[in-house]
């Protein structure tokens, strides 16, 4: 499992300490947009922060394919864990 963010490595590591989370979830870091412009997933937040990635989730079949994408319509929604559960059954 993988999450991916515009903050830098050192960020990422201060967060990875402040919520324990596991070794086992890597983060990565979009630091220069790349991947957000690939996936068309930039934005621009309510307070007029450019280029910021939406909270999207993605979920990548074996064979590299997207086989579900959710994009955050309201922050700081979420998708239902179920509906997460359900495509990654499918995968």
């Amino acid at each position: 499992m993988y999450g991916i963010s515009i903050d830098s490595p050192f960020a990422h590591d201060a967060y990875r300490t402040q919520i324990n989370l596991p070794d086992d979830f890597v983060l990565l870091s979009d630091f220069n947009r790349d991947f957000g412009r690939t996936y068309g997933i930039l934005n621009t937040t309510a307070s007029g922060m450019k280029d910021v990635l939406k909270r999207t989730v993605f979920i990548v079949g074996t064979d590299g394919t997207i086989r579900y994408r959710w994009d955050n319509p309201t922050p700081p929604a979420l998708p239902s864990a179920d509906e997460v559960l359900a495509a990654l059954r499918t995968v």
